[in-house]
């Protein structure tokens, strides 16, 4: 019984903690919603990052490369290569060098990224490679979606992961020794076009769409300008007549990304993550008229046997005799109300004083969604 009391009290701490976290963007937002610069609100539209892809080798490896009696592909890709170098292996030869993976190549190409350029790449071994530390990756072509060559990769990798095997099968990884990474790795060959100088509007694109917010976009925008260029589309979209002259505008966004505004306050959502049981819930979640009863018993059964024996001198049997002691404790107070317009803060105090555990609450909240008392969107990820 006693153990069943602590287990109660250390969930009740643990509750008490996440609901003061959660009570945190509470108290800031009763303080005032803090402005934010236009530049973390939105972007761009067409002003994007790239991914590129691309397929190579990596060689120098210290025995730990491909086995390429089990992965053809490799010898396949090493063959291909000593035939363009004029080095003819004959096709019943096998190749097997140990110091050679074939790899995945994986990369982003920012916007505006010119040639000459350098940018950050990461390789993936393919094959059954056990280890990509100390390889060098060979010159490789980096494609995008349409398939043209954008970028050429080459140079030594850095491995934050470790393998050790042993003769015996036996094996010691730290992190992922398969994975590596090579700043600067590719060269940018070819610049992808931009729509950035083609059009009269720049438009910006709300990171989370809101009406409100792109209302006050609008409004900041005009009252710097002190014209009517900027107008809604959407709750996304806000258009904004610029500069034909490239380098004005350049100037002219670079004004407009540093202007701050206060965004809207987003609606009311509670979320619940099944698997971890994580709950957040928004400050602008309410309640309407509602009793909430909430109850739980905890038994307690414990079994024991008394041995009874015969005395020395009497023809009996030796009796075993069941003991059960069950206890059954049910707590006080497991009920509270929630007026009209309840806020956050009145919600955690209540399901605070009653002891529910964050598994308890989530029952809670889908009774008080179904009853159409919450004010918010239950949303289960």
């Amino acid at each position: 019984m006693e153990s069943v009391r602590k287990q109660r009290h250390t969930q009740r701490s643990v509750c008490a903690l996440v609901w003061l976290l959660l009570l945190m963007p509470l108290l800031g937002t009763s303080m005032g919603v803090q402005a934010e610069r236009i530049k973390d609100l939105a972007s761009i539209a067409g002003i994007r990052d790239n991914p590129l892809l691309g397929y190579g080798l990596v060689v120098g490896l210290d025995g730990t490369g491909d086995q390429t009696s089990q992965v053809s592909f490799t010898e396949q890709s090493l063959r291909s290569m000593l035939t363009q170098y004029g080095v003819t292996v004959p096709p019943g030869t096998a190749i097997q060098p140990k110091n050679v993976a074939a790899v995945s190549i994986h990369a982003v190409l920012p916007a505006f990224a010119k040639p000459g350029q350098k940018i950050d790449i990461t390789v993936s071994s393919l094959g059954n490679s056990k280890s990509l530390r100390g390889g060098t990756l060979l010159m490789s072509p980096l494609r995008g979606a349409n398939g043209e060559v954008y970028a050429l990769a080459q140079g030594n990798l850095a491995v934050g992961g470790l393998g050790v095997s042993g003769a015996d099968g036996s094996r010691i990884a730290i992190n992922v020794p398969s994975v590596g990474r090579i700043p600067n790795g590719a060269s940018v060959e070819r610049a992808v076009p931009n729509p950035f100088a083609d059009t009269k509007h720049i438009t910006f694109n709300l990171h989370e769409p809101d009406f409100t917010t792109a209302r006050r976009l609008v409004d900041a925008i005009n009252e710097a300008l002190g014209t009517d260029e900027a107008q809604a589309l959407d709750a996304v979209s806000v258009a904004v007549r610029a500069p034909m002259d490239t380098s004005a505008r350049v100037g002219f966004v670079g004004y407009l990304e540093e202007l701050e505004i206060e965004p809207g306050q987003v609606a009311g959502k509670i979320i619940v993550n099944s698997r971890t049981g994580t709950i957040v819930i928004g400050s602008n979640v309410t309640v309407g008229p509602a009793a909430v009863t909430h109850g739980s018993l905890t038994v307690t059964i414990n079994e024991d046997v008394q041995v009874t024996q015969p005395n020395a001198l009497a023809n009996g049997e030796t009796v075993v005799n069941a003991d059960t002691d069950i206890a059954v404790e049910q707590e006080d107070n497991r009920m509270f109300e929630l007026d009209r317009g309840t806020t956050l803060s009145d919600i955690v105090q209540a399901i605070n004083n009653v002891g529910a555990a964050p598994g308890d609450l989530v029952a809670i909240l889908e009774a008080l969604k179904q009853a159409g008392a919450l004010r918010a969107q239950l949303i289960i990820i």
